[in-house]
């Protein structure tokens, strides 16, 4: 298929016309200088400044040496010079670009600071900045473009690779306890090759162009070394009488940047928009050798205390800078997950439910800030302690299902590797015994043909089997705890039926704990055992799931339960809605965040806001008028908001 893809590439014309161009240019570059060294450093008195003659197709020069055969023989080290320039440019480019993921936050921030004020600059300024820095000559020369044209890559990678980082499946990388580095490596670059490879091709032609232009002002290339510059600048005293002299190198420097531009175009056609496809044919041959047995899962670093919860969570809050200050889209929540239990959290989106999940995860970095009174999982500390240990534990015994199965997985890699990555790096399994151990956790969540499957790419999946291949990710350890985040938002119901029942089997034969989120409370009633119900960054009330349709006492619990329609529901009047806006977190209100909403609040409920108190065992519930009775159902246009008629109006 690749080759099929550049062939088309190349059959047109102008792949063909660049093809032939800079081949011709990189051979000129390899044998000039072996086949016409000698005629072109030959001086002869008597050709002294001659013009064009069939003796001299470009004329001489001030010693009378054949200017056609210095031109040709100057070609290697132009081109030579240039790539040298435009490989350094790279790669300070590359370093300087993913500095922010490598350094962190802070450092980050200053090196980008200063790409920035590089890049307001123009890269022949630049170039000629760094030459007065670094001195006349071929080495002052070669660093000075290379770091001009550093500033512009490193611009591009940095943009490149900050959309990839927000994806799912860096994420799950750094949940299963890959290092940094190796996440840029294998998950983040490859991701963004094709653009970073066509830009670096057409780099290389205006770096060339800006090693002549240092050339012909002297910063260059000096005697008795020559190149394209040095021959322009010698030739451009006599251009009123042998024009030829100083035309050559300039047709030779705009055909080699000619070369090299318009074989970017054709890189650009060949690898953009590159999908891997695996063909029916050779399917098996692509998947993974077979095994004798599946290997043993990782070893779990730590279990949770037989009477202590495998998630403990106490004041939770998370925030992050503001024009006004810092933000806390979670504001003190506090809960417990046991083994083999089955939590469910439920609000409308912007209540700070997958927010949760990322602060358990580690996965909020700087600016946002994460603080808890305690935040433990298995017994261990989360917001202490060495990271590496925290990295081990999180990576063997904590599964993360994320929203969208398609992001969930990085396109260049066959799933089958993903998942063994995991095995390798907190098993100490080789790769054959980790890929064999990923065919056998894809078999476990029903993926069908599993040996096959792991040697294929995640588009060649559908939905739903990402999703299952995802959370077999998850179980490529022994976890403890999985935390689904809004796992079957993005599939059809037939599709989500099939991933919750898994869920649940796998909950069910293992011991594990769930901690399921999602914005459906009917489907978080069917599934779990207990239920938190979130609004503006607050646990407004825990239940049972058992009382969660009739004894909900919460007037948001409530008009979350009223607006959902069910086979009942008169489909003549308008659906049920819970009237106003969710909170802004950057400004919340001084008293109950729902009261806003809410026809029972008073005055009390604009100015105090109520504690979540545990007033019935396993219940709590923050709220003045909570209230066990059932809601009234709120529809478009009717006066009867939810809760009205509760107290008498």
């Amino acid at each position: 298929m690749a080759r099929r893809r550049w062939g088309r590439a190349l059959a047109t014309p102008l792949g063909a016309s660049a093809a032939t161009l800079l081949v011709g240019v990189l051979l000129l570059a390899a044998l000039a200088p072996v086949l016409w060294s000698d005629r072109a450093t030959e001086v002869d008195t008597g050709q002294i400044l001659q013009g064009a003659s069939p003796a001299h197709w470009v004329g001489t020069d001030a010693l009378g040496r054949d200017i056609f055969f210095r031109l040709l023989v100057a070609t290697r080290l132009s081109v030579g010079l240039a790539l040298l320039a435009t490989a350094i440019g790279v790669l300070t480019g590359l370093l300087l670009g993913t500095a922010p993921l490598l350094l962190g936050v802070r450092l980050g921030r200053l090196v980008t600071a200063a790409v920035n004020i590089a890049v307001a600059f123009p890269g022949l300024l630049l170039a000629l900045f760094f030459a007065v820095i670094f001195g006349v000559g071929a080495t002052g020369a070669l660093l000075a473009i290379g770091f001009a044209i550093a500033p512009g890559f490193a611009r591009l990678t940095h943009t490149l690779v900050s959309g990839v980082a927000a994806l799912d499946f860096v994420a799950a990388a750094r949940i299963a306890g890959i290092g940094r580095f190796r996440v840029l490596v294998r998950h983040m670059l490859p991701n963004v090759a094709e653009p970073l490879v066509v830009n670096a091709t057409i780099t290389a032609g205006n770096a060339l162009l800006a090693f002549a232009g240092l050339s012909f002002l002297g910063l260059g290339v000096q005697a008795p070394s020559y190149d394209w510059g040095r021959l322009l600048g010698e030739g451009l005293g006599g251009i009123y009488v042998h024009p030829e002299a100083a035309l050559a190198p300039g047709v030779a420097v705009i055909v080699a940047g000619l070369a090299f531009n318009l074989f970017g175009e054709v890189v650009a056609k060949g690898i953009g928009l590159r999908t891997p496809v695996v063909r029916a044919g050779r399917r098996d041959k692509l998947a993974p050798p077979p095994a004798p047995a599946p290997a043993p899962a990782p070893a779990v670093p730590a279990a949770a205390p037989a009477d202590g919860p495998v998630l403990a969570v106490d004041d939770l809050r998370v925030s992050f800078p503001g024009p006004d200050g810092r933000v806390s889209p979670v504001r003190g929540i506090s809960f417990e997950v046991r083994r083999g239990e089955a939590v469910g959290i439920v609000g409308e989106s912007g209540s700070g439910k997958s927010l949760t999940a990322l602060a358990v995860a580690q996965l909020i970095e700087e600016p946002g800030r994460v603080s808890a009174g305690r935040l433990e999982f298995l017994g261990h500390g989360l917001l202490g302690g060495p990271t590496r240990a925290r990295r081990r534990l999180l990576g063997a015994s904590f599964a993360l299902v994320f929203q969208d199965p398609t992001a969930s997985f990085n396109p260049t890699r066959r799933i089958g590797r993903q998942l063994a990555e995991v095995a390798e790096e907190h098993g100490g399994l080789n790769r054959r015994a980790a890929l064999a151990r990923a065919v056998d956790r894809l078999r476990a969540v029903r993926v069908p043909a599993p040996r096959r499957r792991a040697g294929q790419f995640p588009h060649e999946f559908s939905g739903g089997m990402r999703q299952r291949a995802m959370i077999g990710m998850g179980l490529m350890g022994d976890p403890a705890l999985i935390v689904a985040d809004e796992p079957t938002t993005a599939l059809d119901v037939t599709v989500q039926r099939q991933v919750l029942r898994l869920l649940a089997d796998i909950r069910a034969a293992d011991d594990v704990a769930l901690l399921l989120i999602s914005h459906d409370i009917t489907v978080v009633g069917q599934v779990c055992d207990r239920i938190l119900v979130m609004y503006a960054g607050r646990i407004v009330e825990e239940l049972p799931a058992t009382d969660l349709s009739t004894g909900a006492r919460h007037p948001y619990t409530r008009a979350l339960l009223a607006a959902v329609p069910d086979m009942a529901t008169d489909r003549t009047v308008p659906l049920p809605v819970i009237p106003g806006r969710p909170a802004d977190p950057a400004r919340p209100p001084a008293g109950c965040a729902f009261a806003p909403r809410c026809t029972l609040a008073d005055e009390r409920c604009s100015t105090e806001e109520p504690p979540l108190v545990a007033d019935v065992p396993g219940r709590r519930v923050a709220c003045w008028y909570a209230d066990p009775g059932p809601a009234a159902v709120l529809r478009i246009g009717h006066s009867a908001p939810v809760g009205a008629g509760e107290r008498g109006e």
